[in-house]
């Protein structure tokens, strides 16, 4: 199987080098989307000879995400694995997702809460309101849907590289799941970002992506 892990990046110059380490330890191709960074990303994806595309605007992370799917589609990957640029998903877990594509899934999400009791932090809180939106629209339970460590398979690839309408994961899980593709969860254990914050950082800014989560997995999708 042909791999390609997509790797968004946004002004993370302090964890590029620790993540690249471990992603260079695996045998699998990899593309960092450097997300118009204004930090010294750019640089240091060039001087470090990493294989990557400088964007010339911010288009957020559903754009780079499909960006990359594009990318793994055009260039006959068969596979593609999405882990976030912060060092936040060990790339140990890729051949476990792996794993579930080679036994016929076409989208596997990278759980942190299958074995693990979910917490009940305002983050989360917003979590158990997505899967709630999701089993009402689709009938179908989900652990962990804002998850951003995912795999999926040729067909969904195929999909997401032209025809993405969507704000996040979760909504795109939703659209997966209405149309019957086969979707798994599996364990995986996060790491808490070592510098740098979020695309989503702020309660306003969380709060306001998670309104149009919801928004989109009820009305859109």
């Amino acid at each position: 199987m042909k791999v390609l892990v997509i790797i968004p990046a946004y002004n993370e110059s302090e964890n590029i080098p620790n993540l690249m380490g471990k992603i260079n330890e695996l045998s699998y191709d990899y593309l960092v989307i450097n997300d118009c960074s204004v930090d010294n990303s750019a640089y240091l994806l060039n001087s470090m000879k990493i294989n990557h595309l400088d964007l010339p605007v911010n288009i957020g992370l559903a754009g780079v995400t499909q960006m990359g799917f594009r990318y793994a589609y055009e260039n006959n990957y068969d596979a593609a694995i999405v882990i976030d640029g912060d060092g936040q998903h060990p790339p140990v877990y890729i051949k476990s997702l792996l794993d579930k594509l080679n036994e016929g899934y076409d989208y596997v999400i990278g759980s942190r809460y299958i074995n693990q009791k979910k917490p009940w932090s305002l983050r989360m809180i917003g979590s158990r309101l997505i899967s709630l939106a999701i089993k009402l629209k689709t009938g179908k339970r989900i652990d962990d849907p804002t998850s951003g460590m995912r795999a999926l398979g040729k067909r969904v690839l195929k999909e997401f590289a032209y025809e993405m309408n969507f704000v996040s994961e979760s909504d795109a899980l939703t659209h997966i799941l209405k149309n019957n593709l086969k979707v798994c969860e599996t364990q995986v254990s996060m790491e808490q970002r070592e510098s740098g914050v979020s695309y989503f950082d702020g309660i306003f800014k969380s709060g306001k992506f998670m309104i149009n989560v919801l928004i989109s997995i009820i009305f859109i999708q």
